[in-house]
Order: C-alpha cells, then sequence, then structure tokens
C-alpha cells in the first residue's frame, strides 16, 4: 500500500495573508532536516506531504516530532479517489489494527465526487462491519478513528495520529540571542523561544579558572540538545574573568551579582548588535534567586534599551524541570559543573537593589574597556544538528 506523511498546520493557518510565508519557511525546514532521507516533498495551503522509503519511517518521525511549526502529523494510505478501491484498502488497513469499536470521518474536499461526506460514513461503514467480525459502531469514544480524506486524484485514509511540536517554523522570526548557562532553566527558555520561530544564537559567560572546561563541555552538550529544533546554532564562549574578578574587588558583596548580570547585558547588547539579533532571551523565573525579584530585573535592565524576552519568567520550577526532561536537557543541566552565576554567589546577595548604589559601584570599575575586550576575545563555535566532533574547534 502506498503511504504519504500528511502534516496538518495547525496555528500556521491563522496567519491569512503571510501563510505562505509560513508555510514555505516550514516546508524549507523539513527539506533541509530530511536531507539524508529518500524522501518527496511536497505542499498546498492546508497540506504538507512526505513520501518516504519503508525502512526509513521511524528515523524520520523522529525528526519530524522535533520541527516546530508542526501540530500533528499521520501515516496516511493514499489510494485512487474511487469508492471500490477505497474500501478495498480501508479494509487491508482496519485488518491490521487491534480494536473493538471504530468511527468513520468523511471529508469531500473534491465536490465533483458523487458520494457526498454523510452518506460516505454509513457505506464505508457498512463494509467495515460486514467483513469483520465482533466489532461495532461507536460515534463518541471509538478505539479507533478513522479520516478518510477524497480529494481530486487520491483520498487519503489514516487511522493514527502523532502530536507534533506546534507553534512557528524556526526562522519565521528574526535572530535572539540566548543568554546561555549551565542551569536548568536557560535551555528551556531556549526552547521556547525556537517554539516562537526564533532564530537562535546563544551566549555562554565563562571565567577561567574559577569556571571549568567541564562546565563549558556542559554549555555545549545543553546546545546539541537544543540544535536538534533548528539547523545550526552559533555559540558565543565570552571571558568574563576579568571583569568577574574586578567587579568583586571594587564593590559591595552584596551587590556583585546585581553588577555581574548589568554588565552581563552590556554585552550581550553590543554582541547583538554585531550578530544582529533583535532581542536578549533568558532563563530568568520571576522570585527564584536574588536577581530575579522584580526590583533585581528593573534596575538589572536599566542597561540595556533591547527587548528582554524571558520565556519561562511566569513558570514554576516543577513546570521548567518538566520541559527539560521531555526535551533532553535536565540530566545535562544537573551535572555539578558550576559557571560564573553560581560560582561567585555571596552568602545574603541583595535582593531589592538600589539604582544609585548600583551606579556609584560602577563609576570605580572601567567596564567599557573591559566589555570591549571581552567581545574581541570572544571563541564561537558553530554547532549544527546531528555533529558530533566539537572537541577540535575550542
Amino acid at each position: 500500500m502506498n503511504r504519504v506523511i500528511l502534516i496538518k498546520y495547525g496555528e500556521l493557518t491563522t496567519k491569512k495573508g503571510n501563510r505562505n510565508f509560513f508555510v514555505n519557511t516550514l516546508y524549507q525546514n523539513i527539506k533541509n532536516k530530511l536531507k539524508n532521507y529518500d524522501v518527496e516533498i511536497s505542499k498546498d495551503i492546508s497540506r504538507m506531504y512526505i513520501r518516504f522509503q519503508d525502512k526509513d519511517l521511524e528515523k524520520i518521525k523522529h525528526v519530524i516530532d522535533c520541527i516546530f511549526g508542526i501540530h500533528m502529523y499521520h501515516i496516511a494510505h493514499i489510494v485512487d479517489t474511487n469508492t471500490d478501491k477505497i474500501k478495498t484498502i480501508l479494509l487491508k488497513i482496519l485488518r491490521e489494527e487491534k480494536f473493538n469499536t471504530f468511527k468513520i470521518e468523511t471529508k469531500r474536499s473534491d465536490k465533483t465526487f458523487e458520494i457526498p461526506s454523510q452518506e460516505m460514513n454509513p457505506l464505508l461503514g457498512a463494509h467495515i462491519l460486514k467483513n469483520i467480525d465482533g466489532i461495532q459502531v461507536d460515534v463518541h469514544h471509538p478505539d479507533v478513528l478513522v479520516k478518510v480524506e477524497i480529494r481530486p486524484y487520491h483520498t487519503y485514509i489514516y487511522t493514527n495520529g502523532y502530536k507534533g511540536c506546534g507553534g512557528y517554523p524556526v526562522g519565521t522570526q528574526a535572530r535572539g540571542m540566548l543568554m546561555l548557562s549551565g542551569g536548568i532553566d536557560s535551555p528551556v527558555a531556549g526552547y521556547l523561544a525556537m517554539k516562537r520561530g526564533i532564530k537562535l544564537d546563544a551566549v555562554y559567560f565563562e571565567a577561567i579558572p574559577h569556571t571549568s572546561l567541564d562546565a563549558r563541555n556542559k554549555v555545549i552538550d545543553l546546545t546539541k540538545k537544543l540544535v536538534k529544533y533548528t539547523d545550526k546554532i552559533n555559540l558565543h564562549i565570552v571571558n568574563f574573568t576579568k571583569i568577574q574578578e574586578t567587579i568583586y574587588k571594587n564593590g559591595n558583596p552584596t551587590y556583585c551579582i546585581t553588577i555581574m548580570r548589568r554588565m552581563m547585558y552590556r554585552i550581550m547588547e553590543k554582541l547583538a548588535k554585531i550578530q544582529k539579533g533583535l532581542v536578549i532571551i533568558n532563563g530568568e523565573s520571576i522570585g527564584q534567586v536574588a536577581s530575579q525579584t522584580l526590583t533585581s530585573m528593573s534596575v538589572i535592565n536599566q542597561v540595556t534599551n533591547m527587548p528582554v524576552i524571558r520565556p519561562v519568567a511566569c513558570l514554576d520550577k516543577l513546570e521548567i524541570i518538566e520541559i527539560a526532561r521531555k526535551i533532553g536537557t535536565y540530566d545535562i543541566s544537573i551535572l555539578p559543573y558550576e559557571d560564573c552565576c553560581t560560582v561567585f554567589v555571596p552568602k545574603h546577595p541583595v535582593i531589592n537593589p538600589n539604582l544609585e548604589e548600583c551606579l556609584k559601584m560602577e563609576e570605580n570599575v572601567s567596564y567599557e574597556k573591559l566589555i570591549d575586550e571581552a567581545i574581541q576575545e570572544i571563541n564561537t563555535i558553530t554547532i549544527e544538528d546531528n555533529d558530533l566532533e566539537f572537541e577540535n574547534l575550542l
């Protein structure tokens, strides 16, 4: 039996005049992800179709599960739009299923087909009941729901459905700069940002020798998990050692985390302009740590005019962990390698910092020079989907 992967767009169908842009972007993303498989991809305004080799189906499904912009997909059987042929193939399909109850839903897109949908349902149902013993129709809670889509040249029949990632295809929005630490929250924030179509660059702040190469490799491993949802991610590694040491030598220890975050935001804005990023993205969750109270966020945010997106801001920790487990980042994030946001945490960091106090502390630091040096020394590596060889790039 001839089969095809039938993709349903979901949220993309709300785009009206811009729908073609979203559909074409999804088409290109799927094409790029499946470039190593023998497939044929076609599309129309409401569906996308992937013809495949049977031996590759499970691998292709695994790839499709990580492509944003897909609401649902089905493994559909293709048959000529002919009543007898539809009956024959439908019977073959259902003989391979185990069920007690079923329901048939017919959608007749081809209005030239002689039998209306509401007449086709009982016609097909009677054929199944006649040829398979011990089953019955249940229109409310069937074990198997059979969909029959009648089109001008082909009819698609399917029973199974797989939930897609949803959201918008990556690349339908501009580039965003993700502050990627080794924690649980920031990879989840990156995942959720990509779900809204944002193309990501990631930025990791390290402070060697206070942080380790293991901490850096941990962030690379997190990026490998995120890149499954896009084609590639540029990971910018910022040497933050001089800035961090200078802050701790010249200021009130309780304010050091606040000043450190302000310096990071300054670097993020300058790097974003270089990389043509339009927003800063991070994993801040309201009230989770001292630098994430509303007062702290406000004081830290004063240093940039660039929009800051916080996808997990209103999620609790258990909700964030649930997503982290789903995308495979949780077990990496909990590895015991500290990043520069945790290695220098004071015993009692200020939770309601005063802006005037921050400005006063920063007067004692030639931070503009230090920031420019840090940007000039950035080490950027490009991590591509399925690319496992990074060691030689570091």
